[in-house]
């Protein structure tokens, strides 16, 4: 699964791949009807390919055959157990299919070729399998009555769902949402971010293969304005689940209110402190899980450490210690397999951190490293020393390798520091006393707290985030499930059955 290829072997599939050109719909590559739009490899500005975007027209007619589907019952009422073989079916396929998966994603993300063959690729194919063997496991419920009556509580799927994913993890955020919806045995429509289409197209002609459905899994691609807005008001969607800003999925939120009510799950923006005790252990390897944490992915991740809150006696140390860990992350092409570091998705997106970073220096900040090259739009990983926690470096979300280092006089003003925001996604401890560790994080308020380590737990743990980070549901685990379904009571009166007469007849 795991298993690298040469950075020759990388660069010649590349070469090779035929990358999609329309929407998937119904079982077909097929014209999206809007406006073409160019997907641009951002490590070296040229135009993968170009793609009609959907509009309201065909997001219509996807969004008819996604209900036709539903409605006539071969994904929505087929046996848990057969949809379980077909989801393993197109796990196979993906592993089957992996260099190539992996190179896609890397050339329209500019996400390092070892994330994506090593992180993204196996854990996207483990999500969906780990959904997968979940569908028959799952029991619906009895309720306590009395002899005179019984209640049954039912998971019915909740029909016809929109996934409207981000750019930074293209593919997993894919898999954490199609796995339980198809499980579920809901029709999905996916929207692509317009500048990562590439491996969702792709999934869609290997679920075709697979055995699922035509129109059950459906790829849109397309910005907001256009594909996004069109699923958000559309009457006929019953559930957009989206990743990504804060800013954005307030729109869905607004687009549910202004048609049919459609559920909302947002997983979204975070500005995750990382809290270093003063009684931490280890500070060398306290560095590298911060380094890791803060820099992987470019810092294009809304769990990204952001905050690093350390006690004042010992941010020297920890200073030093991570100075040598981010010279460890070596940047340059991404399909070359000992890059740890990529480039950001975008011109767009490099505007948006280079201003925080003039911000910054036209504020003094101190940094302790980091670099912008405007001409190669490259930023390095960039940390700023003894930051004021009302700086809006420390407070706003940059989305990129940038790294805040506050200082902070004991573990309650640490605590303190944390919560005065308003996102809450994820939050780290790091500290010797497990029962500090405990206490604070009872009190953090993030979705997810680990315990000296960063990370955002596994498969099997709930994944979202409190206040402006998350709505309406949980990514992972069992309760992804339930995201993605309706409850149902069916209650039968047994008290007027005559079992006597029943008998006689």
């Amino acid at each position: 699964m795991s298993d690298l290829q040469s950075y020759e072997d990388y660069k010649a599939l590349a070469e090779q791949i035929r990358l999609p050109s329309a929407a998937f719909i119904n079982g077909a590559y097929q014209a999206g009807g809007g406006v073409n739009m160019d997907i641009i490899n951002p490590a070296t500005g040229d135009i993968l390919t170009t793609i009609a975007m959907t509009n309201a027209e065909t997001t219509d007619y996807a969004t008819s055959k996604a209900r036709e589907a539903f409605d006539q019952g071969q994904w929505s009422r087929c046996h848990p157990a057969e949809r379980k073989e077909i989801l393993i079916r197109l796990c196979k396929l993906m592993t089957r299919n992996r260099h190539e998966l992996a190179v896609m994603e890397s050339l329209d993300s500019g996400k390092p070729i070892q994330d994506c063959a090593t992180i993204d690729l196996p854990e996207a194919i483990n999500c969906i399998k780990w959904h997968a063997e979940a569908i028959d496991k799952i029991y619906d419920d009895v309720a306590p009555t009395g002899e005179d009556a019984m209640a049954m509580i039912i998971r019915q799927p909740i029909g016809v769902v929109g996934c409207v994913l981000p750019w930074n993890f293209p593919l997993l955020m894919m898999a954490w949402k199609i796995g339980p919806a198809l499980a579920a045995g809901n029709s999905v429509m996916i929207k692509p971010a317009e500048e990562t289409p590439l491996t969702a197209l792709r999934m869609a002609e290997l679920a075709l293969e697979a055995g699922i459905p035509r129109g059950v899994f459906q790829v849109l691609p397309g910005d907001g304005l256009t594909t996004g807005q069109a699923m958000g008001l559309h009457p006929d969607i019953d559930m957009i689940s989206f990743t990504g800003s804060t800013e954005t999925g307030r729109h869905f939120l607004r687009y549910s209110a202004q048609s049919n009510l459609k559920k909302i799950t947002l997983e979204c923006g975070g500005k995750n402190p990382c809290l270093v005790l003063k009684d931490a252990e280890y500070i060398n390897k306290v560095a590298e899980h911060i380094a890791m944490g803060a820099f992987w992915n470019m810092g294009q991740n809304c769990s990204a450490i952001s905050r690093v809150i350390v006690d004042k006696s010992r941010a020297d140390e920890l200073r030093k210690a991570l100075l040598f860990h981010i010279g460890q992350f070596h940047q340059g092409d991404p399909l070359d397999p000992k890059n740890r570091l990529g480039v950001l998705v975008s011109d767009t997106h490099f505007s948006k951190v280079k201003s925080f970073l003039d911000k910054a220096a036209k504020d003094k900040l101190p940094a302790i490293c980091g670099s912008v090259n405007a001409k190669e739009k490259q930023i390095t990983p960039t940390v700023f020393y003894d930051v004021d926690p009302a700086h809006i470096l420390a407070t706003d979300e940059v989305f990129g390798p940038v790294l805040c280092l506050i200082l902070a006089t004991d573990t309650d003003h640490a605590v303190q520091i944390a919560n005065n925001t308003n996102y809450g996604l994820t939050a780290s401890i790091f500290s010797a006393s497990i029962g500090t560790a405990l206490r604070s994080a009872r009190v953090l308020k993030a979705g997810t707290v680990t315990v000296n380590c960063y990370g955002e737990g596994d498969i099997t743990t709930p994944f979202g985030g409190w206040k402006e980070s998350g709505f309406g549901g949980r990514d992972n685990g069992l309760a992804a499930h339930d995201q993605f379904t309706e409850t149902k009571t069916i209650w039968v009166n047994l008290d007027d059955v005559n079992d006597e007469e029943l008998i006689n007849e």
